[in-house]
Formats: C-alpha cells, sequence, structure tokens
C-alpha cells in the first residue's frame, strides 16, 4: 500500500508528465476517444467504494458547513467561468469547455487535498458526496442558463448521461463497499491510483485531441483555468470566513470550491459538444492539482493557529 501512497502524491506530476506526451505525440491517444466515458466510470466507481453509511450520516448531522459548501461551489464556479471567459474573450466553443468545468461537482482530488492540508476529510467527502448528487439537475442547468443563448444545450440529454456516468457508478460502489465491508479499507490506496490512472489518461486523451489547437489555444486557456482556478479557492475560502467558519472548515470548503469533477466536464464536452470545449477541462485537470498540492503543502506548514477555533458543526463532523 506504501507504493501506491508514494505514487498517488506524484499525481501532479503523472499529469504533466502523460499531457506533454500526448501534446507530441498525438496518435499515441486520440484512438482512445470512445473510451472516455469508461475511464470517467472506473473514477466514479473507486469513489463509491471508498463511501460509507458513516459519510451520509454526516450529512444530517451537521447540515451547515456541507449546505454552504456546496452552494458556494455552484454559486462562485461558474460565474467565475463566465466572467473570466468574457474578459478574456474566449470563443463561445471555449467559454462552454468552461462553464462545463465551473457547473461540474467537486472533484475527488479535493478529499485527498484537504487531508494532506490537514482539513476536515470528513466534510470534504460530505461535500463531494453531495455535490455530486446535485449535479445530476445542477449542471445541465447551470450550462443552459449561462450558454444556452449562444450555443445549443441538450439539457435532458445531459441530465440522463450523468446520471448514467455518475449516480450509477457511485452508487454500485456503495452497494459492493457494504458488501465487502471493512476489506475495501485495505485497497484504498489501490484505488486512489486506479481512478489518478484513469484522470491522467483522461488528460492525454483530451489533449492529443486538441493537439493541434495547443500553440494557438493552449496559453489564453491556460491562463483561464489558472484565473478560474484561483477565484474558486479564494472565494471559497474567504467566503467561508466571512459566514463564521474556522480556519480549517474554511480550508476544506475552499478545496470543495475551486477543485472541480474536471473529468465530467471533459467526458460531457466531447459526447454533447466539441473535442475543443473539452481543452479547458483538461488543462483544469493538470491545473488544479499542481495548484492544490502547493496550498496544501502551504496550510499544513502554517497549520491552524494554537488559539484555534473549533465550530460546534466542525466538531460533529469530526476529522
Amino acid at each position: 500500500m506504501i507504493m501506491f501512497e508514494r505514487i498517488n502524491r506524484l499525481f501532479p506530476v503523472w499529469a504533466v508528465l502523460l499531457a506533454v506526451i500526448a501534446a507530441f505525440e498525438p496518435q499515441l491517444f486520440v484512438g482512445l476517444k470512445a473510451d472516455i466515458k469508461t475511464l470517467l466510470v472506473v473514477i466514479m466507481f473507486a469513489m463509491g467504494l471508498t463511501l460509507t453509511r458513516e459519510d451520509f450520516a454526516r450529512v444530517i448531522k451537521a447540515p451547515k458547513p456541507i449546505a454552504v459548501g456546496v452552494v458556494l461551489q455552484f454559486l462562485i464556479m461558474p460565474v467565475a467561468a463566465l466572467l473570466v471567459s468574457r474578459v478574456l474573450g474566449l470563443s463561445p466553443e471555449l467559454t462552454t469547455g468552461m462553464i462545463l468545468v465551473g457547473a461540474t461537482a467537486g472533484g475527488t482530488s479535493s478529499n485527498v487535498m484537504t487531508w494532506l492540508a490537514g482539513g476536515h476529510v470528513a466534510l470534504s467527502v460530505s461535500m463531494t458526496m453531495v455535490s455530486t448528487v446535485i449535479s445530476v439537475v445542477a449542471t445541465p442547468f447551470i450550462t443552459w442558463l449561462l450558454v444556452g443563448q449562444t450555443i445549443d444545450v441538450p439539457v435532458l440529454g445531459m441530465l440522463m448521461s450523468i446520471a448514467q456516468l455518475v449516480i450509477a457508478p457511485i452508487a454500485l460502489g456503495v452497494i459492493v463497499h457494504h458488501l465487502l465491508g471493512a476489506r475495501i479499507q485495505k485497497i484504498e490506496s489501490a484505488l486512489a491510483t486506479l481512478a489518478m490512472a484513469a484522470i491522467v489518461l483522461i488528460i492525454a486523451i483530451v489533449v492529443a485531441l486538441n493537439a493541434g489547437n495547443l500553440a494557438t489555444l493552449g496559453p489564453i486557456v491556460a491562463i483561464a483555468v489558472i484565473a478560474h482556478n484561483s477565484i474558486g479557492l479564494a472565494g471559497g475560502y474567504w467566503l467561508s470566513r466571512a459566514l463564521g467558519f474556522d480556519i480549517r472548515t474554511a480550508r476544506t470548503i475552499a478545496f470543495e470550491v475551486g477543485l472541480q469533477n474536471s473529468g465530467l466536464a471533459v467526458t460531457l464536452a466531447n459526447q454533447f459538444f466539441t473535442a475543443g470545449a473539452a481543452l479547458p477541462g483538461a488543462l483544469f485537470s493538470v491545473w488544479h492539482n499542481v495548484s492544490g498540492s502547493v496550498l496544501a503543502g502551504y496550510w499544513k506548514q502554517r497549520g491552524v493557529p494554537s488559539h484555534g477555533e473549533t465550530s460546534k458543526a466542525s466538531e460533529s463532523l469530526g476529522r
């Protein structure tokens, strides 16, 4: 298991490495476009395998921080995506890709970054779970609301696809976890590695599909993605603090807001829009793991002030 944990810590390195390889040798990955859906199902199934009944119970025990985190998730990120796209003058195609990233649920990497930063892992898992369920309706609706005037958004098709790609495999994973019980804990690191490999492969496929456009579109999309991610992390943290949450909770919410399920955004872009619309999601997958790792390391080093505040909601969530 130690080997898998070491591999998982190098997630950003693997993502950048395969993205570079895909950019220079796209023929290695372009033939795998049809497998993006399968890879996302693998990621969601792996996530479902890590969920327990206690994760669901926490939603009832401490709903306030979870509700605030999810609301900020679906408020800050879509609006930030639209504003950044307009400021930078992105095309409708790229704007749609940015909106898809902003309108998806929190990414599973937020749970890892929260753990590395010494945040509330239980809260992070609960927010990811709730936002993922809500995304079935929220993602297609928000996408339609923000870009439906300039591009055709198949809301019903997206809703059905998200249910199949996200809810079904997560539900199956939860059932399998219930049947296998504690035995799942022995392979959690391996499951994380499996999900990481699937995400990295998705990134490589999308980069390969857009290899011809990277020279012209890559820089501006990279700027948009970095700005989008930064707004999410900063907005999640400072708005949580303004609402009275303690530092650990605010850090946890920041990761949940700023780190997105970009794998889903990429899959939806390829299925319902264009390969170009998937480019923001692919670059976001790489960047948010880099920025998340750096921020987690910084916060871990700073720790929490010794006089530290601990809200009742945080105490009921535990670690």
